[in-house]
């Protein structure tokens, strides 16, 4: 991994807060993201943006900024040196006992007793980040053209205000837990298998993970313990112009709230609903054109469909100067799409072209199916000549599946559709 200085990327200083180095990351994303530059400069800025969300990743968190700091960029080589010669502490605790420093709960002062590890509960450069709120949001396709905003009430733990997050009365002692020791957590016995048995490290239920508590006398009286307290607030949301499916919208700190540790966050994962009009790719909208037959010989001038901002759209197809319309044909129209973020441009509106025939039965009066006969061009091709003729019956149907049915023979329809199965089976088992 080459070495890159991460705060320089951030443009901020070494001693940066949290605060800081989250306002860094959102100005420098912002800036800098692909979306904003034009096409040819695409893959440099896609790349400059993956080194600012990596910089982001290593700096948000306290221990792998501080491994960061010690070693750089070789800390994360797997094997290297700069992460102490080995697995790191989190990996020789997984396989001790089933778990990693993460899950320890009240952090180290109950791993005095544990040989080597006296030492370990200042490591850090402060409390760790809660756990993130994940939770999907659908949107409509109008939603995402025009953006949106709203507001929601949001009920969350927060460290409660009277006893600032201790669980007890003021001045008040904790008691060591016995049934830990004073630890925060025990060995437990988990089966692993037939007659086989592994111990790992879980957090004490008595305590949750502390190695103290108070008793009932000594607890606070506005969360009885428990160190945090329900708040209901009100969030706003925005989700920009243009935004589409799988943009994340982050709330910052807005997660429930864990004494010795910083909030996380509440991120809300778009997900756009079916639009029965327009289909979207990127920042492009396909639509279906529905014309009648005399429109696409004779031309037309009318609103063909509602925009998704309520905007009417007009063609004005001109004849006899202008061209006739061919059922799947395309009319691109520039700047007609979607949204670009962060920018006044637009993609493109395709309408594909759907010719309406007329209904069986419509024209039934000879004089004028002879006058339609007379204005639509003859027909170029040669006339098929031949010894005996055989005027047939016909009929309509709406598939090829009797085609060859039976027979065996692979160009039969009933062969072909064999075969796509056999294809899509085959692909579903690769994938």
């Amino acid at each position: 991994m080459s070495e890159i200085d991460l705060y320089s990327i951030l443009e901020i200083s070494r001693d940066a807060t949290p605060t800081e180095v989250k306002k860094a990351y959102h100005k420098a994303a912002r800036t800098h993201h692909p979306d904003k530059v034009p096409e040819s400069e695409r893959a440099a800025a896609d790349d400059r943006f993956k080194d600012i969300q990596q910089a982001y990743e290593i700096l948000s968190d306290d221990q792998t900024r501080e491994m960061y700091d010690m070693h750089g960029m070789a800390a994360f080589e797997k094997g290297n040196p700069g992460q102490g010669g080995g697995p790191d502490l989190d990996d020789i605790l997984a396989q001790m006992f089933g778990q990693g420093m993460g899950g320890m709960g009240g952090g180290f002062e109950g791993m005095g007793g544990m040989p080597g590890m006296g030492g370990m509960g200042g490591m850090g450069r402060g409390p760790r980040k809660s756990k993130n709120e994940v939770q999907e949001y659908e949107v409509t396709l109008e939603e995402l053209y025009k953006g949106k905003t709203t507001r929601f009430a949001s009920t969350k733990n927060v460290i409660c205000g009277n006893c600032s997050g201790s669980g007890g009365k003021a001045n008040a002692k904790p008691k060591k837990c016995g049934t830990c020791d004073g630890k925060g957590s025990k060995i437990a016995l988990r089966p692993v298998g037939p007659g086989l048995v592994t111990q790992e490290q879980v957090p004490c239920s008595t305590c949750s993970g502390r190695g103290s508590y108070f008793t009932d006398d000594k607890k606070c009286k506005k969360c009885k313990g428990a160190r945090t307290t329900s708040q209901r607030k009100i969030l706003e949301l925005y989700i920009p112009p243009g935004s589409r499916q799988g943009d994340k919208i982050v709330l910052a700190g807005e997660a429930d709230q864990v004494p010795d540790q910083e909030p996380g966050d509440i991120i809300f994962d778009l997900v756009e609903s079916p639009h029965d009009v327009f289909h979207r790719a990127g920042s492009d909208l396909q639509a279906e054109l529905k014309v009648t037959l005399a429109e696409a010989l004779t031309g037309f001038n009318r609103v063909v469909l509602k925009h998704l901002d309520g905007r009417g759209v007009s063609l004005h197809v001109k004849q006899p100067a202008g061209r006739i319309l061919r059922p799947g044909e395309i009319l691109k129209i520039a700047g007609e799409g979607m949204p670009i973020k962060r920018s006044d441009a637009k993609g493109d509106l395709y309408l594909i072209v759907d010719v309406v025939f007329p209904e069986d039965g419509w024209l039934r009066d000879e004089a004028t199916i002879n006058k339609i006969r007379d204005v639509l061009p003859k027909s170029t091709d040669e006339e098929i000549k031949a010894e005996e003729v055989d005027e047939v019956d016909w009929e309509v149907i709406s598939d090829m599946e009797d085609f060859g049915a039976g027979s065996g023979d692979p160009r039969s329809a009933e062969w072909e559709d064999d075969s796509e199965e056999e294809g899509e089976a085959a692909q579903c088992a690769q994938q």
